[in-house]
């Protein structure tokens, strides 16, 4: 099987998060496809931040819908580190991306520049959110999409029970995503095999620890998102 890495914000365990930094280590560090995350400046510019609001990880304050693309470049995101634009971190790294977007409205800001690009190939795009993997899908041909959960849904069973999460399985397939990338603190058998009959990769996320890797491996997953550079190493090697 071939199991694959991904860098969850780059190696936001050792590096300022979703930094170009943190980016370039992922790429040195061998990981196969770096994650990050993309949120609307004021002004319509694409920049890599995880959170709506800039407060946990830079000096400033407010929400990034509020602030200019120069105003959140005034900010420091850690050791000095700017706050990127999406296309900075194209031209920083060669790594494939893989690219979480929070609403249909990043999502078409990020088609567009990915069919300037022409970047159907290298950047997968991912989201918790069905309407945005729905919009990018329509508007990129050829796109590769993950549907990412944290499981289970609110959505109730048919017999109104709890939700097992196997839906998640069943709402990719609605929005055309080929992969699942799931909390590995509640994935399950019962819904790594329903994503199976579904045709579906699956990836855990985050792993950083080797009790989560022996998991990973466990439930036969396709791979794994952590903070730390050392889970590719040792991924190998764990059976």
């Amino acid at each position: 099987m071939n199991f694959l890495t991904i860098g969850h914000r780059g190696v936001m365990g050792v590096e300022p998060e979703n930094t170009l930094r943190s980016f370039v280590a992922a790429q040195e560090a061998g990981l196969d496809v770096i994650e990050l995350d993309l949120h609307l400046s004021k002004d319509g510019a694409l920049v890599v931040m995880h959170d709506a609001r800039v407060d946990r990880t830079t000096d400033g304050t407010g929400a990034i819908a509020d602030k200019t693309l120069d105003e959140l470049r005034a900010l420091d995101a850690g050791r000095g580190e700017r706050i990127p634009l999406f296309t900075e971190v194209l031209d920083a790294v060669r790594t494939p991306l893989q690219a979480e977007i929070k609403d249909v409205r990043a999502a078409r800001a990020l088609a567009e520049v990915m069919n300037d690009r022409g970047l159907a190939g290298r950047v997968e795009v991912a989201s918790f959110h069905d309407e945005a993997i729905a919009e990018i899908a329509r508007l990129v041909p050829g796109v590769r999409t993950a549907l990412v959960s944290g499981l289970p849904h609110s959505r109730t069973t048919p017999s109104g029970g709890t939700p097992t999460g196997t839906d998640v399985a069943d709402r990719a397939v609605a929005v055309g995503a080929s992969r699942l990338c799931l909390n590995i603190r509640r994935i399950t058998l019962e819904i790594v095999e329903h994503a199976r009959k579904a045709d579906l990769s699956v990836f855990g996320w985050v792993v950083n620890t080797q009790d989560h890797l022996r998991l990973v491996r466990a439930l036969g997953l396709d791979g794994a998102t952590t903070d730390y550079p050392e889970i590719k190493r040792t991924g190998r090697f764990t059976a």
